[in-house]
């Protein structure tokens, strides 16, 4: 697989800074590919044609918080504001150095012209804030505070959703009142839950603040991404597996490969963006627990649970745009930890939101509690009679994203 969806290890490029990763694929290797809309599973298998019909993402704005967003591929014309770049190295927020955030954003918002990918919602907009990855710290001396930085300015902007498709395994007190103050600003802040299920399966930050949506991965059969990790800090999941992207900061070539969770969290951001185009007046509390409502759960998921591997389920926009699933409730209560966000002093959950859309413990800071995290759950999920349907007769996919670290450790997740 080429460097855009290798799991990279974040090394410190500043002493007090430390390293961390962006959340690029799950596998080592990938050959190039001249047909990436062909590899696009997900899209017909969330009956994306349909959806479209109704709503593409207009009025919404994406914030792309990552290795910078190329607004010159065929896909991604026209559909790209001007950003900021916080890395402190020569360059602006439209300067990709890997590709990875350009792939992020055209698998958000891309309009699928000249045979790029195609967003899942190709009518929202990007605003790209750059940031560093490991690669780029151990290279050039950078902005030690970029991430916190660029959390905040995506919080002052006119963005309703931010992406995060990058992590590490480093608690930041600054980067976590970063995400708790996009989040008072009604922002929805999506992040990959990592790609290490398998080595260590350690938290990721900022996925695990308790503000942030922690977002995992699956494939096209309908089971869990091995690699994804999992823990009570997963909040929903989206399609992972087999998903491409660009090459290299070249933009000569797609490759072939895993997205990873940073695949994830692009849809999941691209999903909101569907339910929020539909919904202009709703606040990101409703969105999220649509979101959540409507989400993919496999036969023999419990009412009321919450699972360990794809939360509340598998992302699936369409359910809730063309079937009605999924009811908005309190606008001022945050479905992740079901405390007041805006809006008058004491309100209180609505009646219609039930304990399928109600915050799960995993995350520090959460005082709800959830059932639904016993084997039994992980079987529903991880079978292969796993029923997630995000279409009308299509396996669910899994999330991708990444964690943040602390000391910077930004790897791919």
């Amino acid at each position: 697989m080429s460097q855009l969806f290798k799991r990279r290890v974040p090394l410190c490029a500043v002493a007090v800074a430390g390293a961390w990763t962006v959340a690029f694929g799950g596998t080592a290797t990938a050959a190039t590919i001249t047909d990436p809309q062909s590899k696009q599973w997900y899209l017909d298998a969330m009956n994306a044609d349909d959806i479209w019909k109704s709503v593409t993402g207009e009025g919404v704005t994406v914030a792309v918080i990552d290795s910078g967003v190329n607004p010159s591929t065929p896909s991604l014309k026209g559909q790209v504001l001007k950003g900021v770049d916080f890395t402190g190295v020569k360059g602006e927020a439209w300067d990709d150095f890997d590709g990875h955030g350009t792939s992020m954003a055209e698998l958000i918002a891309g309009t699928g012209k000249g045979g790029g990918l195609k967003g899942l919602a190709p009518g929202a907009k990007i605003i790209p804030f750059r940031v560093s990855d490991t690669e780029l710290q151990n290279k050039e001396k950078v902005n030690a505070f970029d991430l916190e930085q660029a959390i905040k300015a995506a919080a002052d902007s006119e963005a309703k959703i931010i992406n995060v498709s990058m992590g590490s395994e480093y608690y930041s007190s600054e980067v976590r009142d970063a995400v708790e103050y996009a989040q008072s600003k009604g922002k929805l802040l999506f992040a990959g839950a990592g790609n290490n299920g398998t080595k260590g399966n350690k938290l990721q930050y900022p996925a695990s603040y308790p503000e942030a949506i922690a977002v995992a991965g699956s494939g096209p059969d309908g089971k869990v991404s091995e690699y994804s990790q999992h823990g009570e800090s997963i909040d929903i999941a989206a399609p992972a597996d087999d998903i491409p992207g660009w090459c290299d900061p070249n933009f000569t070539s797609y490759c072939d490969g895993d997205g990873g969770t940073s695949s994830a969290t692009a849809l999941a951001s691209a999903s909101a963006a569907l339910i929020w185009s539909k919904h202009p007046d709703w606040t990101a509390n409703q969105v999220l627990r649509v979101m959540f409502e409507s989400a993919g759960r496999g036969e023999g998921w419990k009412p009321g649970t919450v699972s360990n591997y794809l939360g509340h389920g598998i992302v699936r926009p369409g359910a809730h745009i063309n079937r009605g699933l999924g009811k908005p409730g309190d606008p001022n209560i945050s479905p992740l930890t079901n405390k007041q966000v805006g809006g008058n002093a004491g309100s209180s959950p609505a009646p219609s939101a039930p304990a399928s859309s109600q915050a799960p413990t995993g995350k520090p800071g959460s005082d709800a509690v959830v059932a639904g995290s016993g084997e039994e759950t992980r079987k529903a999920e991880g079978g292969s009679n796993a029923g997630l349907i995000v279409g009308a007769a299509a396996g669910v996919v899994v999330l991708a994203g990444g964690a943040y670290a602390l000391a910077r450790r930004r790897r791919s997740a």
